[in-house]
């Protein structure tokens, strides 16, 4: 009777492991049902050949700019910029509100709609990490299968990376279970309900995987021309972020990952090359520029989340007639307004008349402005993001010199003096400073909240936003608990073996 039960149970928890979307990303003539078979000794593969093996890579990618695009970019700029202090929320949905407010819960539908949808591309990611080299059509070559599984290995790091992040301790996935029956649901049953793996055993596979993927032959050099590809470049500031962590913490080893990134990129001149549409408004002034590390792009629809932060430029009929999912806080603003960085503030944050005043005068109220256009990328990783942490790793090693030499170069190409001397000769002031450079660089783009906990500061922060930013929503008090989000309720419903997070 318990066999039976599980069996059933089972049975609408399969996606969660083994998603493989071969009808869905991309569409294509492959399915579940026309894939695999029997190799020529009789072994049973789940793909046979090189084309079918591609879907899955492909899907990889497809994942990235197409269904998971509200998870992985929309969602994440949430519970970055709007649950920490760069933004308050502009629609007035719960969910949203509860972010702003720190008073989310395992109900929060956003966030279980998220948790599936990240663990959907870990399954992606694992269906050609698992697959590959078992597939027997000698048309896929041994080079294509080491650089497709290294690219694999390097999104399903990513994307790890941000759950971690996000979550804490979560279930480490790493194979397809097989297929249920009766007579091995004891054996298979935990692999679909897996137990949560602490933060720090993740990080170390996260390691794993990414020298993996560095090894010769393995992930691709950054392409000049697509910066939509999981490169070694990329690899190597994942690692160079990760090792910044405090559960995994080597300052040595982010400062060499954030040197090897140095080599392969450089700053654009002028900030406003990243962001910029050209003279028309008909496309973007520059993509895949020499900066950027990781970029997502995107066809057919473009970048609808664009629609989520302000206008589209590139639509003349688009106007500002409601309060989107993001505005710009108050401190923010101030923030920018006390360095006067009006280089970055205009390329962050633009001002319109509205017909509302839910956080603003309607005649001059905020919106976010990186994403301006459904031309726009979403650039993931950049050199800036690299200079800065490598800067936050000199301070933690007392080379405040070092340190403040790369965040002048960030500081001259927004058109704001050197630091002064009374900062770089402080430690506590430096971190301050990285910090706050950190911050004013990078609004918007996926860093905030996670720069505040990684750096320990979240807390002086946060807990003061209450008396210092009055257009804010009432906050609860941010503590230790509260620095990651609640496990979803639905996940613990349907997994034995999940248990919520401490505080929620």
């Amino acid at each position: 009777m318990k066999t039976s039960i599980k069996l059933v149970i089972l049975s609408s928890f399969v996606a969660f492991l083994t998603a493989c979307d071969l009808n869905l990303e991309p569409v294509s003539n492959y399915t579940e049902l026309n894939v695999g078979g029997s190799t020529s000794t009789g072994t049973t593969v789940k793909f046979l050949t090189r084309d079918e093996m591609k879907t899955q890579y492909d899907n990889m990618y497809n994942m990235l700019s197409g269904s998971k695009v509200e998870a992985y970019i929309l969602d994440m700029l949430v519970y970055v910029d709007s649950h920490a202090d760069n933004a308050y929320r502009g629609a007035t949905d719960l969910e949203l509100a509860q972010l702003e407010q720190q008073r989310q819960d395992g109900e929060n539908k956003n966030i279980n709609r998220d948790w599936d949808q990240y663990f959907a591309m870990i399954a992606a990611a694992n269906s050609v990490i698992v697959n590959i080299d078992s597939v027997p059509d000698i048309s896929l070559s041994s080079a294509d299968r080491k650089k497709w599984k290294a690219e694999a290995l390097i999104l399903r790091s990513l994307v790890y990376f941000d759950i971690v992040r996000l979550w804490g301790d979560v279930p480490l996935v790493l194979t397809e279970p097989p297929a249920i029956t009766s007579a091995n649901i004891v054996e298979v049953y935990p692999l679909y309900y897996p137990k949560r793996d602490s933060i720090a055993v993740v990080y170390r596979q996260i390691v794993k995987d990414l020298n993996t993927a560095l090894e010769p032959g393995g992930a691709p050099a950054i392409n000049p021309a697509n910066k939509f590809v999981l490169s070694r470049t990329l690899a190597n500031g994942l690692l160079a972020k990760i090792y910044a962590e405090k559960q995994i913490r080597d300052y040595d080893k982010v400062i060499q990952y954030c040197t090897e990134v140095e080599k392969d990129v450089t700053l654009v001149t002028k900030y406003g090359d990243l962001f910029d549409m050209n003279s028309t408004n008909t496309d973007l002034k520059n993509r895949n520029t020499s900066e950027s590390i990781f970029e997502i792009t995107f066809a057919g629809g473009g970048l609808w989340i664009t629609w989520m932060c302000g206008i589209d430029l590139a639509t003349p009929s688009s106007k500002y007639d409601w309060k989107k999912w993001f505005t710009p806080s108050r401190d923010l603003v101030n923030t920018f307004d006390a360095q006067k960085d009006t280089e970055r503030k205009n390329q962050t944050i633009v001002r319109a008349a509205v017909e509302w005043s839910l956080h603003y005068p309607a005649k001059d109220y905020p919106f976010m402005y990186k994403y301006r256009s459904k031309y726009h990328s979403f650039i993931k990783m950049r050199l800036a993001d690299i200079l800065l942490l490598k800067a936050e790793a000199l301070v933690g090693q007392n080379k405040l010199a070092e340190a403040a030499t790369i965040v002048n170069t960030v500081r001259t190409r927004a058109k704001l003096a050197n630091l002064t001397t009374d900062i770089t000769s402080s430690k506590d002031k430096m971190v301050d400073a990285v910090l706050n450079e950190r911050r004013l660089e990078l609004a918007f783009e996926g860093h905030r909240w996670f720069d505040l906990v990684r750096s320990g500061k979240i807390f002086s922060v946060m807990n003061t936003l209450n008396s210092r930013d009055p257009g804010r929503l009432p906050m609860n008090e941010v503590t230790e608990d509260k620095t990651v989000l609640p496990i979803p309720q639905p996940q613990i419903d349907k997994n034995p073996s999940m248990v919520q997070n401490p505080g929620y």
